[in-house]
């Protein structure tokens, strides 16, 4: 089944562009570059047009309920879900290695902290992902790793409803062209970053898997050293179901593994 959402795309400039986090060092403050609104048909996963496969398409669906109930209220959930998501990691990916460096829960209220990333993006450019590599193991650590087979990986999971509105969607790589692509800055209060924006093309599919509940988890590729492609993702504005008022609440978590 085709579905219709709104995304957001971003514009090549013949000038750097740049996101401000926390923007005059106020927690949640976001100044975006310049975003292009589109209407997008979106193929569901959980049929034959829109399924996917991680070797294939940098994305994968996996049912693999909690048993920690994810909160904002303290940590105490992170030693058990940590180990939850090596477990996955290992399983589905067989994957060597997993640090789980990152958690970040996101609800579409206007009052939340962090909301739903509505831009078309993949989390590390090239040299941002070596930088985190760095950042994350150290220089001598780093450079080991290097000499292997490493990859970011994100697993994003629904908190306490289904999602009826902003699921996540994903670009399957294949429809992409490289030029579509533009760097974007990173400036925190503190540090610098960078991210890869894609700007619009009328060639891309998208996919998002329909209704995903607490007990579903996307795993997609952000960075891969040996080559597989970053995903582009971002919420897609569209609702399931007109009569269910849930806010859509989510997890990110953001891991580098090494196969």
């Amino acid at each position: 089944m085709i579905q219709t959402a709104t995304v957001n795309y971003h514009v090549h400039k013949p000038e750097r562009q740049a996101f401000h986090l926390d923007a005059d060092g106020i927690k949640g403050n976001l100044i975006s570059p310049e975003l292009r609104t589109v209407n997008v048909p979106v193929a569901d996963a959980r049929t034959k047009r829109g399924s996917v496969s991680f070797p294939k398409d940098s994305l994968a669906f996996a049912n693999v309920p909690t048993s920690t109930n994810i909160t904002t209220e303290d940590n105490s959930w992170r030693e058990i879900y940590d180990q939850e998501l090596t477990t996955l990691l290992q399983e589905k990916l067989r994957v060597k290695d997993v640090i789980i460096f990152d958690h970040t829960i996101r609800e579409d209220d206007p009052d939340a902290v962090r909301l739903p990333a509505r831009n078309v993006h993949s989390d590390y450019s090239k040299d941002g992902a070596r930088q985190r590599l760095i950042d994350i193991l150290g220089d001598e650590h780093a450079h080991e790793w290097s000499k292997g087979h490493y990859a970011f990986i994100n697993v994003w999971r629904p908190l306490e409803n289904p999602i009826n509105s902003a699921p996540l969607g994903f670009v399957r790589p294949s429809s992409l062209d490289e030029h579509d692509w533009v760097l974007l800055d990173l400036i925190y209060p503190d540090r610098r970053g960078q991210i890869m924006g894609l700007v619009e093309n009328q060639n891309h599919e998208w996919i998002y898997q329909s209704k995903m509940t607490p007990d579903e988890v996307a795993i997609f590729n952000i960075y891969d050293n040996r080559g597989l492609p970053s995903i582009a993702h971002s919420a897609l504005d569209m609702i399931e179901d007109v009569n269910i008022n849930t806010i859509r609440k989510s997890i990110e978590s953001r891991t580098l593994i090494r196969y």
